[in-house]
Parts: structure tokens; sequence; C-alpha cells
């Protein structure tokens, strides 16, 4: 009887948690992610504040589906990778938080791939997907 009640609580451990993981994702959006590296400043929602950028180096450009004329500056957004052109590109259950500070249109550094819907800062593209691809699908979600 010992054994059935630790499996029982062992089982509802685990399915509490993937509801939790799932519903952190039951309203998201599916995109496509480039990646883009140094020169970061000036962007367009800061110029040349270096305090923009998180410390963690988890940031973004915005493409134009996002951009909303500018509204997109300082939204977060939890972003994971869910496919790509080759296998085992996406980094299994990681999912990043990341702060929008530049219009991929106009950043200083072109993206990896044009017509994304995020483009990531190489920290945040290498947190998600190997970084021997340029362009990811995605889903995210405005925290």
């Amino acid at each position: 009887m010992y054994k059935i009640q630790l499996f029982i609580q062992s089982l509802f451990v685990v399915l509490t948690f993937e509801l939790l993981y799932l519903s952190q994702f039951s309203h998201a959006d599916v995109g496509t992610a480039a990646h883009y590296r140094t020169p970061y400043l000036p962007t367009a929602c800061y110029g040349n504040d270096a305090t923009q950028f998180p410390s963690s180096n988890l940031f973004a450009s915005a493409g134009e589906g996002i951009w909303d004329n500018g509204a997109a500056c300082g939204r977060q957004y939890l972003v994971r990778c869910i496919s790509a052109a080759h296998p085992r590109t996406c980094i299994p259950g990681q999912t990043i938080q990341i702060r929008i500070v530049d219009r991929a249109l106009s950043s200083v550094s072109r993206p990896s791939r044009h017509g994304a819907t995020i483009v990531l800062s190489k920290t945040a593209f290498r947190m998600i997907a190997r970084p021997s691809t340029s362009y990811i699908n995605i889903e995210f979600q405005q925290v």
C-alpha cells in the first residue's frame, strides 16, 4: 500500500510541474528569431544609454510585427526555441526572459536573418539554441 501511495504522490508532483510549465505558454504566440551581435549602441529605444541592457545580456530587437510604433521598448517576453531547420538545434527545456531595447529594422548591427519576429542578443540566442544556426522558430509571450 505504501508503494502505491508513494507512486501516486510522485505522479501528482510530476503532473503539477507539467501543468505549470505548459500553462506558462498557454497564451503564447509563434514566430521566428534571429540573432545579432555588437555593436548594440545606439538603440532605437534608449539611444546611447548603456544602462538599458540587463546585466544578464538577455535582450533583443523587435521585428516589425511586435515593434508597435516604439511601444515595444522595454517590454519583456518569455522566449523558447520550438524548432529549427536542423535537428537538435533547440536546447530542450530552456526558456529565457528578454527585454526589447531596439528595433530590428534600424539596429546598428544587422540580424543574422531579416524578417524575424525577434532578434536576440548573441547571449540570449545561445541560451535557447545552438549558435551554429542563424534562424529558429520560437514561442514567445509578453510578461
